[in-house]
């Protein structure tokens, strides 16, 4: 039964991982050549602590938005604050996967409960969970593919 499983039970293993380190080019063509949507960012320790995913990937296709502005006697004002545009300035023109990950990533343990699994994934309104060992390593990656084919097939 889908309800007594456990992230274990269905999560895919291994997990593809790079570093902020790791060249764009490189990290893209992992996310093309094996059909996914995120990677995890390890450090040197192999921890996780960040994440690249597609969506990031779209800011720097999609170039910088100065915002709306208007021009008084040959000067330009901005409506929004430009000091807010570092962020997306350096997103355009990273070239390695620190220049556009995000800090901020979704795990959990492999043992949890795979209902509360699919909660996590709705509440936090993300596409995967990073499954992490103790030490926070990635040791697999949950998807909600993942669970709608559990759901699917009954296992159990």
């Amino acid at each position: 039964m889908v309800l007594q499983q456990s992230v274990r039970d269905v999560m895919t293993t291994p997990v593809l991982k790079v570093t902020p380190e790791t060249p764009l080019q490189e990290a893209v063509a992992l996310l093309s050549d094996h059909h996914i949507s995120g990677l995890p960012v390890v450090n040197d320790q192999g921890q996780l602590i960040g994440e690249l995913t597609e969506q990031d990937l779209m800011v720097r296709e999609s170039g910088v938005d100065a915002g709306p502005y208007v021009m008084l006697l040959d000067s330009v004002i901005y409506l929004r604050n430009p000091l807010n545009w570092d962020k997306q300035v350096h997103q355009v023109l990273g070239t390695t996967v620190k220049d556009l990950m995000r800090r901020d990533h979704h795990s959990c343990n492999a043992e949890l409960a795979l209902p509360r699994a699919a909660s996590l994934l709705h509440e936090r309104s993300t596409q995967r969970l990073y499954v992490v060992d103790a030490d926070q390593q990635p040791i697999g990656v949950i998807t909600r593919g993942d669970v709608v084919r559990a759901l699917a097939s009954g296992q159990g």
